[in-house]
């Protein structure tokens, strides 16, 4: 699994190139953010076909209610939309759940397009069960977050939103954001000091 960077040290998480940009047609910015959010779909659900369901229905919702709307506020309105996704599978789980219905949080037969990507670490088999540990203990240590502090990492060091375009997606006020994101990553320092000394 490829591993998404965690802390460069100053605190700031460094985002890849090009990602934070807004390309100037929707095609293209949704290429930029559909595997991100399909990683963080996935971490807050746990199943992957409800991951790429709400991804799907996000971009869909996304191309069909803004994409007239200018470049610089999709990322922050696609992952407003998807949070609400997110919420509206948890709360069909919840009632699914009252009535006896319940599956398996990864079916043994999904197919994982993130481990379709390519490994830079091919050739180098202890490079490359590092960073299978890394991205393992990573993913996990997610999981464990409350939902706010999980959504606040992902998209201000994962995304590299801006604490106001955070706020926004998030249907929160700046200050929120911050504590949710300090949370976050003193957990995750906590949690992850194994793997990332």
């Amino acid at each position: 699994m490829p591993q998404a960077p965690l802390m460069d040290g100053s605190g700031a998480c460094p985002v890849e190139p090009g990602v934070a940009e807004a390309p100037g047609d929707i095609e293209a910015f949704l290429r930029t953010v559909e595997r991100r959010g399909f990683l963080m779909a996935r971490v807050a659900l746990g199943h992957e076909a409800d991951a790429l369901d709400a991804v799907q229905d996000t971009m869909l919702r996304l191309v069909q209610g803004y994409a007239a709307r200018p470049p610089e506020e999709w990322r922050p309105l696609f992952y407003r939309i998807l949070r609400n996704r997110i919420t509206d599978f948890r709360r069909r789980r919840k009632i699914e759940s009252l009535f006896g219905v319940w599956r398996s949080p990864v079916a043994e037969d999904d197919e994982d397009p993130i481990d379709q990507l390519p490994d830079p670490a091919v050739g180098d088999p202890e490079r490359l069960v590092a960073g299978e540990r890394r991205g393992q203990a990573l993913m996990q240590a997610l999981a464990e977050l409350p939902d706010r502090q999980q959504q606040a990492f992902m998209l201000r060091c994962w995304e590299g939103l801006s604490t106001i375009d955070t706020a926004q997606a998030m249907g929160c006020s700046e200050g929120s954001v911050k504590t949710h994101y300090f949370r976050a990553m003193h957990a995750l320092r906590e949690k992850l000091e194994d793997h990332w000394p």
